[in-house]
């Protein structure tokens, strides 16, 4: 029978300062590590965390960055490739001359203007359908003159009319042209930029003017190096007025003889849709061009 004496006797006891400098043996342990030290009380064991979601605990927000000040045309830090460039500001000539698609605008022009308009089927129209096979674009058997609009401007008689894409229910206007009537015959020639894949150029050559910024932006092809044709690509004005430009247009001749007109053409086309500003400028350019050829006369 037991008492509480031989608790004492058998070295059991719980009291706290006994035992306090005992060791695991090296081969139950952790190697020879040294436990708590006897004059410090070991520290109460921590609770396990509770289980989460892998991703639960977001790092903490960094404080918002400053914004800084960019000027025109910057590109931001880490854009590029495909987004994050800001948009670059059109010039004044390129915002003339974009694309506005304003045909009731163009009219409206032509009826303030005192010119005539019609729908491109009426028989004085039938010309025109020679001037869209003739011109320097790949034009097919669905364009069609349209919205058409005769009138003068300055010493000039001009046509201005849509070269029309239709075909089933898509029906787009893609070039503008304006071209000017001439009595007798003219030239058969090509004026276009330097830049521009060049069409139907069979038996035409290349006429240098002799001005190498002007030859460098434009090239004129000729049937023949004739007097008239000599006397366009030396004409000064007509060398100003296209280097002025932004190099969209292109200029040729026709023959024209069809729908009761005996005479030629000298016509103006550009991938657009005619407006105000686009007739007054290829009128301009034409009135040069036709003096030009007509100089000598």
């Amino acid at each position: 029978m037991s008492s509480p004496g031989d608790r004492d006797r058998d070295g059991f006891d719980d009291r706290p300062d006994e035992g306090s400098g005992w060791r695991e043996p090296v081969h139950l342990g952790k190697g020879d590590t040294p436990g708590p030290a006897p004059d410090r009380p070991a520290e109460p064991p921590q609770p396990e965390p509770a289980w989460q979601p892998p991703g639960w605990d977001l790092p903490a927000a960094e404080p918002e960055r400053p914004v800084q000040p960019q000027t025109v045309g910057e590109q931001p830090a880490g854009a590029g490739g495909f987004g994050g460039r800001r948009p670059r500001t059109p010039s004044e000539l390129e915002r003339v001359f974009a694309y506005q698609g304003d045909p009731v605008g163009a009219q409206g022009w032509a009826i303030q203007h005192g010119w005539d308009i019609s729908d491109g089927t009426a028989p004085q129209d039938a010309v025109l359908a020679e001037l869209v096979t003739t011109a320097p674009v790949r034009a097919t058997k669905d364009h069609r003159p349209a919205g058409v609009m005769r009138g003068r401007y300055g010493s000039l008689d001009l046509v201005a009319f849509d070269v029309l894409y239709a075909s089933g229910r898509y029906a787009v206007p893609e070039y503008a042209v304006t071209a000017a009537p001439v009595l007798g015959t003219v030239p058969r020639l090509r004026l276009s930029p330097a830049r521009f894949w060049k069409h139907r150029t069979g038996g035409l050559a290349q006429v240098p003017s002799g001005d190498p910024v002007f030859d460098a932006r434009w090239v004129l092809l000729a049937a023949e190096d004739g007097p008239a044709v000599r006397r366009l690509v030396e004409d000064t004005t007509v060398r100003g007025l296209l280097l002025g430009t932004d190099d969209g247009d292109e200029f040729w001749t026709t023959a024209g003889h069809g729908g009761g007109w005996a005479g030629g053409f000298v016509a103006a086309i550009r991938p657009d849709g005619h407006r105000p500003e686009l007739i007054e400028h290829h009128a301009r350019l034409l009135t040069a061009i036709v003096g030009a050829l007509a100089a000598g006369a």
